[in-house]
């Protein structure tokens, strides 16, 4: 299995972990990862804020050079990334906007591209063939799948899941012997980006989300977001200083746990780097 790879800059910057366990884990599967050659940012939380035509032409260009190299489907693991490439995909629909856009990015770009999750990658695997590969059962492990606010929203656009209650990670995770917890904050806002400007605001959202994950006896927490990765397992400290209250939740990606079940180390996955380890 081959797909096309759009890393964005947090997974080849800031998150460099996530990147490492998505790519050992699809190596451990055999789906072999094509980056694309000369990718540039999707434009992510500002660009639409400052020109609304840039924030077209950013994703766009990223489209076009997909259709170049022939690439019918491309990953984007970071749900920021995926959601522009998408909003871009959206706004290419219209014919004067595809020859706009194809003369701006200096390629032609009709949105013909596939744009997927890493949770969708596994579900086109499919997660029987996991289990097949499987080494290590989760049994020990009872997390909170947490989606965040934008691997299914806005649900128009992205059209994944149920977007105000999903069950894709968690279906992988039974697959796989885990016993993932129900919840009430699967869905609820980490605060992303407002842990650079607003630290109390992030805090105060993640003590909701990390204490609602306790309350319902999950033992950790299950992402597929560097966003929401970050500021749940870096700012844990943070909010236990606050809260007077000591929480200890692993924050793991989907590809870490999809990892250990195929019998890939600790070292193989991003757990080496958290705050919080178990």
């Amino acid at each position: 299995m081959k797909v096309g790879y759009y890393p964005g800059c947090a997974l080849h910057g800031s998150s460099n972990d996530y990147e490492f366990s998505v790519r050992n884990c699809f190596k451990a599967l055999g789906i072999e990862l094509e980056e694309l050659n000369d990718w540039l940012c999707c434009g992510a939380t500002a660009a639409h804020s400052i020109n609304q035509k840039l924030a077209v032409a950013l994703p766009a260009r990223n489209l076009a050079i997909a259709e170049r190299d022939g690439l019918a489907d491309l990953l984007a693991p970071c749900p920021m990334c995926s959601m522009e490439l998408l909003k871009a995909k959206e706004k290419l629909a219209d014919a004067a906007v595809r020859a706009e856009m194809s003369e701006i990015v200096e390629l032609p770009v009709t949105g013909s591209t596939r744009i997927t999750n890493l949770i969708q990658i596994f579900q086109a695997y499919g997660v029987d063939n996991i289990a097949a590969r499987q080494k290590v059962k989760l049994d020990s492990f009872k997390p909170a799948c947490y989606y965040g606010c934008l691997l299914t929203r806005p649900p128009k656009t992205l059209r994944f899941d149920e977007y105000e209650s999903p069950t894709s990670m968690e279906a992988i995770l039974k697959a796989l012997g885990a016993d993932p917890v129900e919840w009430n904050y699967k869905t609820e806002c980490c605060g992303a980006g407002m842990t650079l400007c607003d630290k109390d605001a992030v805090v105060d959202l993640g003590y909701k989300i990390l204490s609602n994950a306790l309350d319902h006896g999950a033992t950790s927490i299950v992402v597929a977001c560097p966003m929401c990765e970050t500021n749940l397992d870096m700012r844990q400290g943070d909010i236990e200083k606050k809260y007077n209250k000591k929480i200890g939740l692993p924050i793991y990606y989907l590809s870490d746990l999809v990892s250990l079940a195929l019998g890939l180390p600790e070292s193989q996955t991003s757990m080496p780097k958290h705050f919080v380890r178990k």
